[in-house]
């Protein structure tokens, strides 16, 4: 009996490792359920988490202990080989779904706290098991315990994120209170917060390459720009010897900004595009514009921002401070920093730069693609400007500014050349891609999986990115058929080829694909968004 109850033992143990390591992945991904987003997520994909089969096989095994004896052991043995069988397939398919993952599960320090935890919550019915093992009928209900607890390993995840709150909430505070204080300890140290819908990476990084000709900038690396990204820079990056600290500052509810602000107090902020981005979370347009503006209205009088005299939810925006406006724009003639001349190759982008009150055009030249980066460059050369940088200073910055990874980033991959905006995922920052792809030679290729979290109107947009897609594309290759079905329905309204019309589920097919492509000219591939493993179909 005892070889029974280890072996039933083992095998939701192998399950539970499997699942954990799983539901602790999306729960990462969806910052621990801030806002509740790993909870949404996991009765959104109910159907996915709710592993009927396995379920049944470990409530079949445990029927043993109801019929056990000697005589039924041809029963017994073909129930264990069953469970067996459930669960290399079981384990298989966990093994092809990681397989998948972009981002894999980083095992951090709150991870290991939530893993011990959540064993906590595993070992006390095995632990009631062994104590009563002479008990069959004791024996039987806790193993059914253990095995609802596997099905529902998603939901323990979330129990054991919420017991363990009151302790991250301790970590949290003793890391903040480090961090203000670091902050505290450098008056001279310049503050700049950057947000927006759209480009606050690219924006960050330009103004960074910017500054850096002269002074010793720190950008919050990649897409750090939580609570926890700011106060990790502040404790493990910044130094006395850095003069400029630029905050990238993100948010999925309106205060956010606000909250992020009071932690690091910026002096100086920029405001990038205003859109539709996380339009489900934050709930209205007006909340999201009332979000972003939180920055520019915690700035204080001696503080500047930069605005987009091009974004009419900017210009229409009533500040509630006093802090100095300059406004930057390439349509708007009544600017302070304004782009003309504005020329764009597979090569990069040339423009000339005015300045209020000087008739005088100032070249730039810039590897980067877009009219959208040339906003971000301007905001950068605004910065400049008014830190006392150089006009040839400023030239020479920006030749040399770096692409940013993932963002419209051009290179050469094998026989095509990919156009890497990885990590778009707004109407407005699709449609500039599509632009830019326009403006290449030769056979182009759009290779996405949609955009995301824009509330109701998701289908709407991305039915649109169709349409502006049919208009320039030669082959489509759509990543995941459920999601992508309104871009689809677009790209046929105008007539796009059904037959060139490609819908695959994992992104590494299309490299396969568009390497195979049998063609004269060079081709140009447009890989557009990269949604999380939170949506993998």
């Amino acid at each position: 009996m005892i070889l029974i109850y280890l072996f039933l033992i083992l095998c939701i143990f192998i399950c539970t490792v499997c699942k954990t390591r799983r539901y602790f992945h999306m729960l990462q991904q969806n910052l621990y359920n801030e806002n509740n987003r790993y909870l949404r997520w996991v009765f959104k994909n109910f159907k996915v988490f709710f592993d009927l089969d396995l379920g049944a096989i470990l409530l079949c095994l445990i029927g043993v202990f109801v019929v056990y004896d000697i005589e039924k052991f041809a029963i017994i043995l073909s129930l264990v080989l069953y469970g067996l069988y459930i669960l290399l397939s079981y384990i298989w398919r966990n093994r092809l779904a990681d397989d998948q993952n972009k981002k894999p599960l980083v095992i951090t320090a709150r991870i290991k706290r939530l893993s011990v935890t959540l064993s906590i919550l595993y070992l006390l019915p095995i632990i009631f098991l062994l104590v009563e093992r002479n008990n069959p009928q004791f024996v039987w209900l806790m193993f059914t315990v253990l095995s609802v607890m596997v099905v529902l390993n998603p939901i323990l995840v979330y129990i054991a994120n919420i017991i363990n709150y009151p302790v991250e909430r301790c970590v949290y505070h003793y890391y903040k209170h480090k961090a203000q204080t670091k902050l505290k300890s450098m008056p001279n140290l310049k503050i700049i917060g950057i947000t927006g819908s759209y480009g606050k990476t690219s924006s960050k990084n330009i103004l960074s390459d910017i500054l850096n000709v002269k002074y010793n900038a720190l950008p919050t690396p990649r897409n750090l720009n939580t609570y926890n990204g700011l106060i990790m820079t502040v404790n493990n990056h910044l130094t006395k010897f850095h003069d400029i600290f630029i905050a990238e500052m993100g948010a999925y509810v309106k205060g956010e900004i606000k909250g992020l602000c009071k932690l690091v107090h910026p002096k100086y902020g920029i405001l990038t595009r205003i859109g539709t981005a996380h339009l489900e979370t934050f709930g209205s347009e007006q909340n999201i514009i009332d979000g972003k503006f939180e920055l520019i209205e915690s700035l204080p009088s001696d503080g500047f921002a930069v605005l987009n005299g091009d974004d009419s939810k900017q210009v229409n925006y009533k500040l509630k401070n006093k802090v100095k406006v300059i406004w930057i724009g390439i349509e708007n003639k009544d600017v302070d920093v304004r782009a003309v001349d504005i020329k764009c190759s597979s090569k990069g982008t040339s423009f000339s730069v005015m300045f209020k009150g000087d008739d005088k055009k100032y070249p730039f030249e810039t590897r980067l693609l877009g009219d959208h980066n040339v906003y971000n460059i301007l905001a950068g050369i605004a910065f400049g400007h008014e830190f006392d940088i150089s006009i040839s200073e400023l030239q020479q910055a920006v030749k040399g500014v770096k692409p940013v990874e993932h963002r419209l980033e051009l290179k050469k991959l094998g026989n095509f050349y990919q156009i890497d905006d990885a990590y778009n995922s707004n109407p407005v920052g699709a449609e500039n891609a599509v632009k830019v792809l326009g403006m290449m030679p030769g056979v182009k290729v759009v290779v996405t999986p949609g955009m995301i979290e824009l509330g109701e109107k998701e289908d709407y947009y991305n039915k649109q990115f169709g349409e502006q897609i049919a208009k320039v594309a030669d082959y489509v290759v759509l990543v995941g058929e459920h999601k992508t079905k309104p871009i689809r329905e677009g790209l046929l309204s105008k007539g796009f080829e059904k037959d060139k019309i490609l819908v695959i589920n994992d992104v590494r097919d299309a490299y396969s694909f568009i390497g195979n492509l049998a063609s004269k000219d060079e081709v140009y591939a447009l890989f557009e968004n990269d949604l999380p493993d939170t949506y993998n179909e």
